[in-house]
């Protein structure tokens, strides 16, 4: 199977809750067929290709998420594609390089979430980040809150399980919480 099948799959298989996410799915689609390989690279200064984790313990109750150092916020998991196509296996591996959780069990095959989010100019490692759009894939994951958690200090300050009914508290990136509440109740139906 080519790159560029595997992609059509992962999207194909992604089924859109609502117009918001059936115009980033689109959008997403688009952005593969125009920017081709560049899509998956941050040298593609319009947007780039990022997958994301959203992980919870084994009850649901908690979800792991780190305290990013460029949005000072408590957020999910995840980062550029980097030139790789497999974005489950890019999810994967954020997941162990931000916190060095591993053994991961998926909660389906399909993206939880397809999303399509802005991110401001800024600065990252004195280089100015002109703004651009992440192009992201959500995938859902359970972990065991028992494992022994690690910093990556150049992204995130902390890294931890957070209440799930408490993430208003701890998230400060409004503009978020309508796609975290989303996916808590994707993944709720999922059963």
């Amino acid at each position: 199977m080519t790159d560029r099948n595997a992609f059509h799959n992962l999207v194909g298989n992604y089924s859109p809750l609502d117009e918001i996410e059936q115009k980033d799915t689109q959008a997403f689609t688009e952005f593969t067929k125009i920017f081709g390989d560049k899509a998956y690279s941050r040298e593609n200064m319009i947007g780039h290709i990022t997958a994301s984790c959203w992980i919870y313990n084994q009850q649901r109750s908690k979800v792991l998420m780190v305290h990013h150092n460029l949005y000072q916020s408590w957020s999910w998991i995840g980062g550029h594609a980097d030139g790789k196509k497999n974005l489950l296996a890019v999810a994967l591996n954020e997941a162990l390089e931000e916190t060095g959780i591993s053994n991961l069990i998926l909660i389906t095959t399909s993206p939880i979430e397809i999303n399509v989010l802005p991110v401001q100019s800024h600065y990252k490692n004195n280089v100015y980040i002109p703004a651009h759009l992440h192009f992201n894939v959500v995938f859902g994951f359970i972990g065991d809150e028992n494992r022994a958690l690690k910093i990556k200090p150049d992204e995130n300050s902390d890294v931890g399980w957070l209440d799930v009914k408490n993430l208003e508290q701890f998230c400060t990136e409004p503009h978020m919480l309508p796609i975290y509440r989303r996916i808590i109740e994707k993944i709720k139906k999922i059963g």
